[in-house]
């Protein structure tokens, strides 16, 4: 298999709102190149990228893909990135493999949310940023609406390379503006034509220009004097620019089509940056200590895996890229988390769904390792010698939490093993038995991500599940003191039981059950103390309300008596227990439900409406103010968690997607009268099914 040096390739993420036909233009562009003979349709389930068995029924892409071809002698490792918010992991995958993003909008859009998200992952990796702008030839589509709304909301930086020639709703031609040559598509092939007249295309060029003077200070001078720029002169300024994050260049083409997506397949080849012209890597040595990463392919092997399959037929395939060295079989696999070197799987490379057989990953190309088990998601491939730890996959945190139902009992363990089998290709996905409420509860990004685990579940692992809301696991205290007697005395022939305590129950802040004694005269044994504490220990596990553990509890042991025969360790246990479920019903005994920080951040214009829900969800608002992002809100309060179960969908419907949030237990605080009433309501059906 040929093979290319680091100044040859170009990984490009292909990213946006789902539905501007992000996975369509990846597929006309392995069209165009050659890799396959037919254009692939979403609709019909037959692309590259959506190989994925969930993909072709839901006809949308729900992780990220790979795949490659060749375009003027440079490998193009193409990672398509699904627009679904529910499944942004892919998102986090392709943006920290790219060099570069490829936004893709669709002519008659302006600003959508899946735009906006995909500027800010290639902001946050420090990228190079281009915008295909397709559909440019469909019904009712405005190319130059799509770019003046672009350019209003973004700025200068936006620079028209591509654009179409609109001969009244009709796109007759494509004009690059950088070679001054506008062509026509036949049957989907370039042909030559004169540029048309035309206001538009005349005003596109100037702001070309204007864009690429801005870059260096000669181009700078002489645009100022008013002379042309040459071909050369803007190819070297748009690189530049590029390059540096100071351009942003803007290509028209028809996906469908495949018009115009030649030259953007050039401008990758000519203006993207290479690994070896791409910012360096941030990481750290083998003490911890900050370092850089450069593309070098005689420097020391560095590779991050950022992405993990498990394939029914090849088994595990561990995506990778290679920031320095390179990778062959004989290279030793040494994992800088775990400290071990394994032995190197077979080396593959991807064209969505096929794989093909090679004999190295160089510098700065992406692969595939195979079947190498102790490498997950994030994980780094480098020296022993040399101990480098890269920068893992930022992946958002799961936001909505779901409790599973097994449908046939028994098969828990199964449902768990397929659980950790997905996380491991998923790691926004989490997984936890939770031992306070007997429940298994899965979380993830949203209601769909949460469907795509379910039915995963069914078709790879021949498990079904249900999804409910998971049970809140509240606590239980007192809220005055009592002072009762514990005591158990058992005869049955023989040597019997005896144990009698006098005890003092007290409220306190704290969560841990503190104990204490008082006993003067030897009423009760020291022998006998640590029983009577062990007894109270096992006793708080279960409330006197709703059998949730009691927390804030001081039991002080301040008399009673014992039988010099009868006595024993268990018997002043059971006596405690007893003193317990007395004392308890004494004590105003209360609910107490978690209580969490929340910080939600969201549009402006959705503060009211956000601010809103929190109320009807019994928060408190704590403060709110401008997010350190433009236009965004930052608001802070405190909430039941109990309230919290659907916010996530909540605030996704009311931003538009834009809204984000994190929550964190914070403290327990007694719960409403009507709350703690159902609380105990629906414990009491618990027990009696």
């Amino acid at each position: 298999m040929k093979s290319y040096s680091v100044n040859n390739i170009r990984n490009i993420a292909i990213a946006g709102h789902t539905g501007k036909g992000k996975t369509a233009l990846s597929e006309a562009m392995f069209y165009v190149a050659g890799i396959t003979d037919r254009l692939g349709r979403v609709a019909d389930g037959n692309t590259i990228m959506d190989y994925d068995a969930e993909e072709k029924k839901r006809k949308c892409s729900i992780s990220s893909a790979t795949a490659s071809f060749e375009w003027r002698d440079t490998k193009i490792n193409v990672l398509d990135a699904p627009g679904k918010f529910d499944f942004a992991g892919g998102m986090a995958e392709a943006m920290r493999a790219a060099d570069c993003a490829v936004i893709v909008t669709s002519a008659g859009s302006g600003i959508d949310v899946g735009l906006e998200k995909a500027i800010k992952a290639a902001d946050q990796r420090n990228i190079a940023k281009f915008f295909a702008i397709t559909k440019v030839d469909s019904e009712n589509r405005d190319f130059y609406k799509t770019f003046e709304a672009l350019k209003a909301e973004l700025g200068n930086k936006l620079c028209p390379v591509v654009v179409p020639y609109m001969n009244g709703p009709v796109c007759e031609a494509f004009v690059n503006l950088c070679s001054n040559k506008a062509f026509k598509y036949p049957n989907g092939r370039p042909v030559e034509i004169e540029i048309p007249s035309d206001d538009n295309i005349i005003a596109m060029r100037a702001a070309l220009e204007e864009a690429v003077a801005t870059v260096d200070e000669e181009l700078m001078e002489k645009f100022f004097e008013g002379e042309p720029l040459t071909k050369e002169e803007i190819i070297r300024g748009l690189t530049e620019g590029v390059e540096s994050g100071e351009i942003w260049p803007v290509y028209a083409c028809s996906a469908t089509k495949v018009d115009g997506c030649d030259m953007l397949m050039d401008a990758i080849v000519y203006s993207a940056p290479s690994p070896d012209k791409a910012k360096p890597e941030t990481a750290t040595d083998g003490n911890g200590e900050p370092i850089e990463v450069k593309a070098d392919p005689a420097g020391p092997l560095a590779a991050l895996c950022f992405k993990t399959v498990a394939d029914p037929f090849v088994g595990k395939m561990s995506f990778v890229k290679v920031l320095s060295g390179k990778i062959t079989p004989d290279t030793p696999a040494y994992n800088a988390r775990t400290g071990e070197s394994q032995k190197m799987g077979k080396l593959v490379t991807v064209k969505g769904i096929k794989q093909e057989e090679t004999n190295e990953i160089p510098c700065g190309d992406i692969g595939v390792i195979t079947k190498l088990s102790g490498l997950a998601t994030g994980d780094t491939l480098c020296s022993a010698k040399n101990i480098i730890n890269l920068e893992g996959v930022d992946f958002p945190a799961a936001s909505l939490s779901m409790a599973v139902v097994v449908k046939k009992k028994g098969e828990e363990d199964k449902v768990a093993s397929g659980l950790r089998k997905i996380i491991a290709e998923d790691p926004t996905i989490t997984f936890e038995s939770n031992e306070e409420t007997k429940e298994m509860v899965v979380s993830g990004l949203g209601e769909q991500h949460l469907d795509i685990v379910v039915s995963k579940l069914k078709t790879k692992y021949g498990v079904e599940i249900d999804l409910k809301i998971p049970k809140v696991a509240y606590r239980e205290t007192i809220r005055k003191s009592c002072q009762v007697q514990g005591r158990h005395k058992k005869q049955s022939g023989g040597s019997g039981q005896f144990g009698d305590v006098w005890v003092r129950f007290e409220p306190h802040d704290g969560d841990e059950l503190i104990f204490e004694t008082e006993v003067v005269g030897g009423s009760v044994p020291k022998n006998f103390f640590p029983a009577v504490e062990k007894g109270f220990q096992e006793a708080i596990l279960k409330g006197p309300l709703a059998g949730y553990p009691v927390v804030g509890l001081k039991a002080v042991l301040y008399d009673g008596s014992y039988h010099p025969v009868d006595s024993n360790e268990m018997a002043f246990k059971t006596a405690a227990k007893i003193a317990y479920k007395n004392g308890m019903a004494q004590a105003s005994p209360v609910i107490l439900e978690p209580i969490g920080e929340l910080k939600v951040y969201m549009p402006d214009a959705n503060l009211g409406d956000i601010m809103g829900d929190i109320t009807k969800r019994r928060g408190r608002v704590l403060g709110m103010g401008a997010a350190d992002e433009p236009k965004m809100q930052e608001l802070v309060a405190e909430v039941p968690m109990a309230e919290m179960g659907d916010f996530s969908t909540t605030l996704r419907s009311v931003t538009a997607g834009r809204g984000y949030f994190t929550l964190n237990f914070a403290r327990y605080e007694d719960a409403p009268v009507p709350v703690a009433q159902k609380v105990i309501e629906e414990a009491k059906k618990d027990m009696e099914e």
